[in-house]
């Protein structure tokens, strides 16, 4: 210990057992606390009756301190977690992966090592790979055993919806007629862009191929004319001394020989001249080839590039679509690939009458290609309905950890869908619906972790939200964290502070 008033420590050699004791005590607390995590990668569950789909959702039940992953038919992957401890609670409500980093460090908590990172607010809120105790330990982030941290890694998509639940819920299959539908005739229109762009693609391969076919031919016409001209030069030269005048005492034969040089000179520039002319007709013929197959291999890369580019529109039409409507602001909002692309006011009946918090999801196509399947997980006023009844109390952390989540109910569902009324235009708007995409019906506000980069964040207002209000949100993907100064420098990986 440190006296303040003294500039130097003095410690006795009674006190070294003491320190001896901490240290023996704090490796026996490690130890338990390992046993625990190991503990908790055997409580690991994957489904073995059929095989496993693409991840849709990851629920987290606060209670039963679980998390369980679905697909499209149900429940594929299950584990203990640790959340948020007293005061730093992981708050409950919906979120979505927004970014996955496989070796993370926390720029928090003195570099603490966080494998497998999947995040659902940029404030700092995530799911990793962690020591599990056996009960609420973090600071907020959502606790995964090593090993199941690093499988849902490999499996998640960016995207995916996680909902951090008060109680234990799970999904249950809906029908209704407000949940939006695909486009009709999407899925044609999107395979008939693909087949122009792989056409487009393949006649830029053939025009560009063309056009070096041309270059190297208008290259290769060049040598003719080349050759032609150097000797139509030699014979220019030959009969430019075949007219220089002969002297007066030359003989008459040398004349006369003087006089047929130039004569075959004369025959020969007559002959090379032709032969430059059809040879340099012929090169010509070849330099306009290769202008016209240039010009052709300009436009079939400019339609190849505009093909490219609806297929690329036609992909993000065909991206997940994320609707959310709020009682609290009474609108609508729409969002794609982590961007705002609508907002709009909605009519909602008896607007002071609570209309709980619904989840909707396209899970996937049904039989009739122009439709999806939905399901739905309902949460009112920070708990669920038809939730198991086990007492609530997080600091102890799983009881009731095996008890099977409970369905939502339909009629609930049904009956807050019911009075909601969504303007045509903005029907009109909305891009197809494909799997994974969501309608999200709450009586909550957006909450402000919703911005750039990120899905919709709802948080239940009704639950603690230590974990999250602690915690200060960068605006975009680059983040950073001030340490706070009152936390001790060393912080123990078990969830609280440790220091002499």
């Amino acid at each position: 210990m440190t006296d303040q008033g003294s500039p130097q420590v003095t410690r006795s050699p009674l006190r070294w057992p003491i320190y001896l004791a901490v240290a023996s005590l704090a490796v026996l607390v490690a130890a338990g606390d390992d046993a625990g995590a190991r503990s908790g990668e055997r409580s690991i569950e994957s489904i073995e009756t059929r095989s496993a789909g693409e991840p849709l959702m990851a629920i987290v039940s606060l209670r039963n301190q679980r998390i369980t992953v679905y697909d499209a038919k149900g429940w594929i992957l299950r584990a203990p977690v640790s959340s948020g401890t007293k005061g730093r609670e992981t708050p409950a409500g919906i979120f979505s992966v927004i970014q996955k980093v496989e070796e993370h460090y926390s720029n928090l908590y003195d570099d603490a090592f966080m494998p497998h990172m999947q995040r659902i607010t940029w404030s700092g809120i995530a799911l990793h790979g962690g020591v599990l105790p056996g009960r609420p330990a973090s600071h907020g982030c959502i606790r995964l055993p090593f090993d199941f941290a690093e499988r849902l890694f490999d499996a998640t998509a960016m995207g995916m919806r996680v909902i951090v639940a008060p109680t234990n819920v799970a999904p249950v299959e809906f029908a209704h007629p407000v949940p939006f539908q695909p486009k009709p005739g999407a899925g044609a229109m999107a395979a008939a862009r693909t087949a122009e762009a792989q056409e487009a693609a393949r006649k830029a391969a053939e025009a560009r191929l063309a056009a070096g076919t041309a270059l190297r031919e208008a290259t290769q016409a060049k040598a003719p004319v080349r050759a032609v001209e150097n000797l139509k030069r030699r014979a220019e030269a030959q009969l430019a001394a075949a007219e220089t005048k002969p002297g007066s005492d030359i003989s008459a034969e040398a004349k006369e020989q003087a006089e047929d040089a130039k004569a075959q000179a004369v025959a020969r520039i007559a002959e090379l001249q032709l032969q430059w002319e059809v040879a340099n007709a012929v090169l010509q013929q070849r330099l306009d080839a290769v202008t016209s197959a240039r010009e052709a291999a300009d436009a079939a890369e400019a339609a190849r590039v505009a093909a490219a580019e609806a297929v690329r529109e036609i992909a993000r039409e065909l991206q997940p679509v994320s609707v959310l409507i709020s009682r609290k602001t009474q609108r609508l909002y729409v969002r794609q690939a982590f961007k705002a692309i609508l907002e709009s006011p909605v009519t909602i009946a008896d607007p002071d009458r609570p209309i709980g918090t619904h989840v909707f999801t396209a899970i996937d196509r049904a039989i009739d290609e122009g439709k999806v399947r939905w399901s739905v997980v309902s949460l009112e006023d920070g708990r669920s309905s038809n939730a198991s009844v086990e007492p609530r109390d997080r600091t102890r952390g799983n009881g009731g950890r095996d008890v099977e989540p409970v369905s939502a109910d339909p009629e609930t569902a049904k009956a807050a869908l019911d009075r909601i009324a969504i303007p045509q235009d903005v029907l009109d708007h909305i891009g197809g619906i494909v799997p994974r995409s969501s309608l999200i019906v709450t009586d909550e506000a957006l909450s402000s972790e919703t911005g750039k980069g990120t899905e919709f964040v709802v948080l239940l207002s009704g639950e603690p939200q230590g974990g999250i209000k602690r915690r200060r949100r960068s605006p975009g993907t680059d983040f950073r964290y001030t340490r706070q100064r009152n936390q001790p420098f060393w912080h123990s990986p078990f969830g609280s502070p440790f220091t002499w």
